[in-house]
């Protein structure tokens, strides 16, 4: 789990650099620095779609998965219910923060692949990536909300934590050809999330998140009729 703990370190560091620049910080640094995570952002999901796609077993597979997943996560109004989290449990100026905190740093797309990709593969990319993210937002977070939003970090520990135990303990259902149609959607979903950060399009990343569950049960029906 060193990628996971990695990341954990990396919202306590840059809250407590945030937090103790918070006077001194100007906004334009901020959005500078918010606009080139964005490109970061956007640079790696089009390197995961170019790397993954030639190894794809089903070529259309992530098609059909973004389609049925956005109509799925659309239906469910996901972007709009964790908007509406955050606005319910944010009656002070913290609280708005830490639920900004809370929902950026666990509900993306490198969050959750990042672990998988960890506990099958040894490959601590994702998770690196997503740490220097995390870094670069928990501290502009802070210096707009104080400290607290470094009460971010656990969470995503326990988060992180869950998943990467969970692909360990599946790992022999999570085969090669899986791994690869989740990880071209998860490029797709990076690349979606950069062009969100960057203000070019709002793709409500969210809304999205159910295609990566469409690959899983194609590949159990595939497995049960073969």
């Amino acid at each position: 789990m060193l990628g996971t703990i990695v990341n954990t370190g990396a919202i306590l560091c840059g809250s407590l650099i945030g937090g103790t620049l918070r006077k001194g910080l100007r906004e334009d640094w901020q959005e500078a620095m918010i606009r080139a995570m964005g490109l970061a952002a956007t640079a790696l999901g089009v390197s995961t779609i170019a790397k993954n796609m030639p190894d794809s077993v089903y070529p259309v597979l992530f098609i059909v998965s973004l389609g049925l997943g956005s109509v799925v996560g659309t239906a469910l109004k996901l972007e709009e219910r964790f908007t509406g989290f955050a606005d319910r449990h944010s009656k002070t100026k913290l609280g708005k923060g830490l639920s900004t905190a809370v929902l950026m740093f666990c509900i993306g797309t490198l969050s959750i692949l990042g672990p998988i990709e960890s506990a099958l593969r040894g490959d601590n990319t994702f998770l690196f990536t997503n740490a220097t993210l995390d870094f670069i937002t928990s501290m502009a977070l802070a210096a707009s909300y104080g400290y607290g939003i470094a009460f971010a970090a656990p969470i995503l520990f326990c988060w992180q934590g869950s998943i990467y135990l969970g692909a360990g303990a599946l790992s022999g259902f999570l085969s090669g050809g899986l791994l690869t149609e989740i990880s071209i959607l998860g490029g797709i979903l990076i690349f979606a999330s950069g062009i969100s950060i960057l203000k070019i399009r709002d793709c409500k990343t969210m809304n999205l998140l159910p295609a990566l569950l469409v690959p899983p049960l194609w590949f159990v029906l595939v497995s049960i009729f073969r």
